[in-house]
């Protein structure tokens, strides 16, 4: 078994993929999707379940809401992301309100990781 992969968590990922955020979707849909890439929704990575994972560039990708600013969220996201940079992964994280007030320098964010990659036409 592949060290990342962990099949407790696969239901609840499927069920995150079929309940995604408002932002979660604006930025599938009208982003990530369109890239030329894969990219994987809900994710799971060892013991986590990422928004979002480009394997090719071990690229994670994660829209946050008001509940990551409180203190004991955020030393869990700390945890993980630590874990995941350990793992060689890079983790990108957006502020939910990004997604709607700037969404368009949140996908050149995205895609300056992205060596290569062509910007799809951004709605």
């Amino acid at each position: 078994m592949h060290h990342l992969s962990n099949p407790k968590l696969t239901g609840n990922a499927k069920a995150l993929r079929r309940n995604m955020t408002k932002e979660e979707r604006k930025l599938w849909y009208d982003f990530l999707k369109l890239l030329p890439v894969t990219v994987n929704r809900q994710k799971v990575l060892g013991r986590y379940i990422v928004d979002f994972y480009i394997h090719n560039e071990k690229l994670v990708i994660e829209l946050d809401g008001d509940q990551h600013a409180e203190p004991e969220v955020l030393v869990k996201d700390e945890a993980r992301d630590a874990w995941l940079r350990e793992q060689g992964i890079t983790v990108l994280r957006y502020p939910n309100s990004w997604i709607d007030r700037s969404f368009e320098d949140v996908c050149r964010d995205i895609l300056s990781h992205l060596p290569g990659v062509a910007a799809p036409e951004i709605e």
